[in-house]
């Protein structure tokens, strides 16, 4: 089993920065993928981001590219995603999750472990 606690949403005007952390227990070797995804009110689950945890291999949705960055810390066992430039679109709970199975996969279904995910709202 893998345990994942994000960290670090919260409120921000739009154009401004947040960064959240997941930090990752348990069976951490399993996880050969870490993404973040995300959920608005009434809107399936949205991929964002991943990390491929063999050589850093970064992939992102097409409407954080350029704004937002995943990297891990493996020495601490934690997963970020650096934002910025946020936008109003941006408010979502976002969700830390860990893929055990080879490739990279930017499908919510596919993914085996999740947080219970962190609000972050951007106001105008």
């Amino acid at each position: 089993q893998v345990q994942l606690v994000e960290s670090g949403g919260g409120l921000v005007q739009a154009g401004g920065s947040l960064r959240l952390s997941c930090a990752v227990s348990g069976r951490t070797f399993i996880s050969r993928t870490m993404g973040w995804f995300r959920q608005a009110p009434g809107k399936e689950r949205e991929f964002v981001a991943a990390i491929r945890q063999s050589d850093g291999s970064t992939y992102y949705g097409d409407s954080v590219k350029g704004r937002f960055t995943i990297s891990r810390d493996n020495a601490k066992n934690t997963v970020s995603l650096q934002m910025n430039s946020l936008k109003p679109e941006d408010t979502a709970v976002y969700y830390c999750a860990a893929d055990r199975h080879l490739g990279v996969s930017f499908y919510a279904r596919e993914y085996d472990y999740w947080g219970q995910g962190t609000q972050v709202t951007v106001s105008t």
